[in-house]
């Protein structure tokens, strides 16, 4: 008996300086000082902290009694239960043969609504975007740089068609309609419009 008092507070002791040593590697990844003795202290308080024996089991698994029990994983409602049951049964998502797990909407699929199915691409699509990206260099290099083919080496493969800008003649006739619109910014201050400040100028041009 006086060996277990005497072993009982070195091993707390060791056990502190061990838990001591890890959260400082925690407060060099960022944690605080003040964060790193927070935790150490909810660990002892909560015997989540190893109990030193060969089974790695906590001071909590350990001696539960001692520790304050764990807060239970608030459980569903009874709404909740009862609201799942019914759009089980509704949908047939219920297991109705024991031996072959098979569910209701699987035995009588024609007495339930189809589920929704999710279309994937096919064999030939897949092939087909596989075929073009490696025509264009569309594919990762290596996983360091995350660089693509044709951004390492842009010669060997086709340019990238630019975007279309809008010509001379589209950007003047954009400009006449604003203009007849009143579709500008008045000033800078107020952000508002021609047609806004000036409605009744505007409203018989449209």
């Amino acid at each position: 008996m006086r060996r277990s008092k005497i072993i009982v507070p070195i091993l707390m002791s060791f056990l502190t300086a061990l838990f001591s040593n890890a959260f400082a590697q925690d407060a060099a990844g960022g944690k605080t000082r003040e964060q790193v003795k927070a935790e150490l202290k909810e660990a002892q308080r909560t015997g989540n902290m190893p109990c030193g024996d060969e089974s790695g089991r906590t001071l909590r698994e350990a001696n539960p009694s001692r520790y304050p029990a764990v807060p239970a994983t608030p459980g569903k409602t009874r709404e909740q239960v009862k609201a799942e049951l019914a759009e089980a049964v509704r949908t047939g998502d219920i297991v109705v043969n024991g031996e072959t797990g098979q569910k209701a909407n699987e035995m009588f699929p024609g007495l339930y609504p189809a589920k929704p199915e999710f279309q994937g691409k096919t064999r030939e699509q897949v092939q087909a975007e596989l075929a073009q990206a490696v025509r264009t260099g569309d594919i990762l290099a290596d996983g360091e740089s995350g660089l693509m083919l044709n951004q390492i080496n842009p010669s060997r493969y086709p340019a990238k068609p630019a975007a279309q800008s809008k010509t001379r003649e589209q950007v003047k006739a954009e400009l006449s309609e604003a203009i007849r619109t009143g579709d500008i910014v008045a000033d800078g201050e107020s952000g508002l419009k021609l047609n806004q400040l000036f409605p009744q100028r505007y409203n018989r041009n449209i």
